[in-house]
């Protein structure tokens, strides 16, 4: 996966989580592109999730992070754009497997349902793991033709 820039958005409900991914990306020196949300004052997820897929399709981000209270919506939202592979992951083996089968590119995380060193961890490994390729090629390119 290119090594550009890493966008990072969440709703209010997803706010705190956010905001800890994203010093831990920065700490660990990725270049991160903020999308918002910069408080915890109610947004709609909706709104978030568009931003996400309009920098994936740009090209202003490469890969992303997402978190709102579950993770469902904000991915969804995020997925409507045809460039992006957002997948919702509940642990390492769920981001290790969204990146080695789906050439997963942005990753969401509930804030409410997801501990916040089980998050950490699972970002760190969809970072490092690379799309095998192979047998996935064809359906990965099946999802990009919206």
């Amino acid at each position: 996966m290119p090594g550009g820039a890493i966008a990072v958005a969440s709703d209010h409900a997803g706010f705190d989580l956010k905001e800890i991914l994203k010093r831990d990306l920065q700490e660990a020196g990725h270049e991160v592109l903020d999308l918002g949300t910069h408080s915890t004052s109610s947004v709609d997820y909706p709104d978030f999730g568009k931003a996400m897929g309009d920098a994936i399709g740009s090209g202003k981000a490469d890969r992303g992070v997402l978190v709102c209270g579950s993770g469902i919506g904000i991915s969804i939202a995020a997925n409507r754009n045809p460039k992006v592979r957002a997948v919702l992951a509940h642990d390492v083996t769920s981001a290790r497997l969204s990146r080695e089968h789906n050439d997963a590119n942005v990753i969401a995380f509930g804030q409410r349902l997801t501990g916040i060193e089980v998050a950490r961890e699972a970002l760190k490994v969809f970072l490092a793991t690379k799309f095998e390729g192979g047998r996935h090629v064809g359906r990965v390119d099946k999802l990009s033709k919206g």
